[in-house]
């Protein structure tokens, strides 16, 4: 009869290959557990908040159809008074003769006459500074809100150079809400009336303006 040596198996070694074997799986786990976690986070935003950029397909666009309108008001600027609807926010300690760098914050009536009496159609709500050194030039910053008919909730924006002091100035208009969507056009400004004692004028207003 022969007699083998029996050797004891190293288990030490097979325990190290165990435990290394569940880490695996834990960690193969965990990354299989972010993976689903991020790809439903991912398809649960998207659907709650939509597409960040999409492109306007032809067929959409060539339904839009662009319209052109002309509107006619009177702009009040009223800066005497226990009611004011111009007022002065900011301006330089030490301004010229034009008063240069004076800001104006504005919420003047717009009426369909001539007479801040008649019929209001909207307000002017913005800002006009002094922004000429020498002669006397308005950098204009405001929404045309209109409060009447068809207009009633919609805007226009304009954003140009008023010089205060030719008979007729052109400004941009820059865009506007409401059924004025994507607006485009120009302003033209009339002086009709101003006090020099107060500062308080009347400008009657024409606006052409492409929209949607």
């Amino acid at each position: 009869m022969v007699l083998t040596s029996y050797k004891r198996p190293n288990l030490t070694l097979i325990d190290n290959l165990i435990q290394g074997q569940s880490k695996m799986a834990t960690n193969f786990s965990i990354c299989l557990l972010f993976t689903l976690n991020y790809i439903i986070f991912s398809t649960f935003y998207e659907s709650a908040n939509g597409i960040f950029c999409e492109e306007i397909t032809e067929g959409i666009e060539i339904k839009r159809v662009e319209k052109r309108s002309h509107l006619h008001f009177f702009f009040h600027d009223v800066i005497s008074g226990k009611k004011p609807s111009a007022v002065k926010i900011a301006g330089p300690a030490n301004s010229s003769a034009y008063g240069f760098g004076t800001t104006m914050m504005m919420d003047d009536a717009l009426t369909e006459g001539s007479e801040i009496s008649s019929k209001l159609v909207g307000r002017a709500q913005g800002i006009y500074a002094m922004a000429a050194q020498e002669g006397v030039a308005f950098l204009m910053v405001m929404n045309l809100a209109f409060t009447e008919g068809t207009y009633n909730g919609s805007s226009i924006s304009v954003l140009g150079r008023n010089p205060v002091l030719n008979d007729v100035r052109e400004m941009p208009i820059v865009g506007g809400s409401g059924v004025f969507r994507f607006a485009r056009g120009y302003a033209l400004a009339h002086t009709v009336w101003f006090d020099y004692n107060t500062g308080d004028a009347t400008v009657e207003y024409n606006v052409y303006v492409s929209h949607y």
